[in-house]
Formats: structure tokens, sequence, C-alpha cells
């Protein structure tokens, strides 16, 4: 009966879970290798009312980051279909990038959005190598084909070419922001340092656009028969039995370390 055509059709909401650290590599990594026929799915299948992202990321690659937000965006401009974003414990830095892609975002009060900056960190281990007995042997074609080299002592011109790469991705993030949020954003203050915030923050700031939960937000939109349809990444069977732990494991370390920043 649901099927005749003269009956009305209750809305439908296609809801994406997007989780975890952004990364090109590693077992149940966040990436638009792994997520992108999830949403392909999720907003063309079934005519849906609209699509929900439920974000809790830490971030992560900045590219994975602006594949994911540039599909979401495609997507739901060639389906005409609305986006909304829900951060869970966390939305921040390449996971913040990613919940701008929708039309509007809400969080719970407790809940950590922004850190809006690049970093990149590594270790230093020519004094290690040097107490050890090591000798460090590089040869290169190309000046700068062993720049920042960790068992090496750091070089100025090293720093100062790293520091331009990651000012030219900060700029980047920043006019990413700034095109979606546009007006929404708090224009006396500065957004782009790196900091982050709770929830209610947030909103004060124009981050996101309310304090709320999934079903509470989508039911006073779209109405109580709202039903859900959930859309996720497919286990191999390998994972589904256990395999890969090594993998499995250091993929954890990596996420747990990431979230730890932000107290959580």
């Amino acid at each position: 009966m649901m099927k005749l055509p003269f009956l009305p059709k209750k809305p439908t909401v296609a809801t994406v879970r997007l989780s975890g650290m952004i990364s090109a590599s590693g077992r149940g990594s966040l990436n638009d290798r792994a997520i992108g026929p999830v949403l392909e799915r999720a907003f063309k299948k079934g005519k849906p009312s609209a699509v929900a992202l439920l974000i809790n990321s830490p971030g992560g690659s900045p590219v994975q980051s602006s594949l994911i937000g540039a599909r979401i965006r495609r997507l739901a401009d060639e389906t005409n279909v609305p986006v909304y974003a829900f951060v869970e414990d966390v939305a921040a830095s390449g996971g913040y990038w990613i919940a701008v892609a929708a039309d509007e975002i809400y969080a719970d009060a407790t809940s950590i959005v922004g850190s809006i900056g690049v970093i990149s960190a590594g270790f230093g281990f020519q004094d290690f190598i040097t107490r050890h007995g090591v000798e460090r042997r590089v040869h290169t074609a190309g000046k700068s084909k062993s720049t920042l080299d960790p068992f090496q002592p750091q070089k100025p011109e090293d720093i100062e070419r790293l520091h331009r790469i990651l000012n030219e991705m900060h700029t980047a993030f920043q006019d990413h922001i700034t095109a979606r949020r546009g007006t929404r954003l708090v224009g006396d203050q500065d957004l782009f340092t790196g900091e982050f915030w709770t929830g209610q923050s947030a909103v004060d700031l124009g981050l996101i656009d309310g304090l709320g939960h999934m079903d509470d937000v989508l039911r006073k939109r779209f109405g109580e028969k709202l039903r859900y349809r959930h859309y996720g990444v497919k286990k191999s069977i390998g994972q589904r039995i256990g395999m890969a732990v090594a993998d499995d494991v250091t993929t954890y370390v990596q996420e747990r370390a990431a979230f730890a920043q932000f107290g959580l």
C-alpha cells in the first residue's frame, strides 16, 4: 500500500556517519575513497528529503577533507537535497572542514568545534644516533630532496619552506570556511588561530547554526512521521573476523592521540 502513487510519501532522511581520523591510508580511516560511494548512495537512492551527516572527527589530511567536502557539495547541488551536519564529540580541523559542507550545522552544548589551523609535527633523532655511534649517510640528486630529515639538524631554509606550505594550506582552509559560512561568522574575532570551542561558544561565533541533536532537529523540520535510511562503509570479510589486527591497532593509537588533544 505504501507504494501506491496516490498515497502521501513519508519524509525520509539519509544518514551517513563520518567518524575517525581523516587519512588516505590506514584501515578504518575516514577518506574519500571509502566514504565516497556511501555518500553517492545516500544522496541518490530513493530521493531523500535531506541527508544528515553525523560527524565525530579530530581532523587529519587536508586533501581528504577537501575531497569529502567537495563531494558532499557536488551531490547536494546535483540532487537539490539539503544537508545537515550534527557534531557529536568533536568536529575539529578537517572534521570541521567537512562539517561546513553542510547547509546547517548543529552540535551538543559540550561538543568541540573549530581548530581551524594546520599542523606539522615530528621528531629529531640526530643527537640519539650520534650518542650511539650511528653515522647517517644520505646521497641525493636535488638539493632539497632531504628536506626535514629527522636524523639531521634542522636547517633554517627547510623550516621557512615548511612554514610557507603550511600557510598556503591555512589560507585555503580559511577561504573554504569564509565561503561556506559567509556573514554567519562573527567579524570582530580571529577564528583561524587553531583555537577550538564548545558548542554554545561555536553558536555565538557563527561557526555552527544551533544546539541540537539529529532526531529532535529533523523531526521539528520534517514532522513526526520522519523515517531514516542509514548508510555506512561495508566491512571486508577480514575485518569481520578480526584480521589485520596490527593495522587496526596502529589506527586506533593514532586516533586516540588525535582525540586526546581535545580532552576526549
